[in-house]
């Protein structure tokens, strides 16, 4: 079927607190349509396999590649993205860890590293360097960032226990 032929749906989706509904192609991904109709940059399609997690967004609160994801199948859930992270103008505490120690090169993988990250803080405050490598080994850094990662996921994670 040509692009032409494609059919296309109405869905509703819930992504940062707020419903959005959006017309889109039945096989458009979440990732897709996050960065098209709904104009949420913060996410970032690399691979476009599931094999880079570069568009890594919080589905119920868990992390998952949104490339992998037809947007279709996921209305009606919890969609937060890298924007959505932060408190209005104060960001999260991982957000702010990895702009402190340098974990953001090129800025390409950083999106779904720090929802990664924030996620396993969420779950577990007191995260060991071991648990952090695990949060991020499906995420490629052509940068080469991983300890600046691990390091400033360990601070907000000491900064959040204080």
């Amino acid at each position: 079927m040509d692009r032409s032929e494609s059919e296309s749906l109405v869905i509703t989706l819930m992504v940062n607190g707020t419903t959005r509904q959006l017309q889109v192609e039945a096989r458009t991904t979440l990732a897709e349509a996050l960065r098209g109709p709904l104009g949420l940059r913060g996410t970032k399609i690399g691979c476009d396999r599931g094999a880079c997690s570069a568009c890594t967004v919080w589905l119920d609160g868990k992390p998952v590649c949104s490339c992998m994801l037809l947007a279709a199948d996921v209305a009606g859930r919890q969609v937060t993205t890298i924007e959505g992270l932060a408190d209005g103008d104060n960001l999260h505490p991982v957000q702010t860890a990895f702009i402190e120690y340098d974990a953001v090169q090129c800025g390409y993988c950083t999106p779904g590293m720090v929802m990664s990250c924030a996620a396993l803080l969420r779950d577990r405050p007191g995260a060991s360097a071991a648990e952090v490598r695990r949060a991020i080994s499906g995420h490629l850094c052509r940068c080469g960032t991983y300890p600046h990662v691990i390091a400033a996921t360990l601070a907000a994670a000491r900064d959040r226990n204080r």
